[in-house]
């Protein structure tokens, strides 16, 4: 496939690397989950199974 200027699989770098670093970002910050999640799901109020929530 064609890609102008860049090497073969440059996007796909790109886009590892753009994540990777929003990642190592927020867990800077104390962004990322933690502690118990929801038991009801807050859109529908159906419950969440329990291997979801452990997922």
């Amino acid at each position: 496939m064609a890609g102008g200027w860049s090497r073969d699989g440059a996007v796909n770098a790109q886009i590892e690397a753009s994540i990777a670093e929003e990642l190592e970002r927020m867990r800077a910050r104390g962004l990322h989950p933690s502690g118990e999640s929801a038991i009801d799901c807050a859109d529908c109020g159906e419950p969440i199974p329990e291997a979801r929530r452990k997922a």
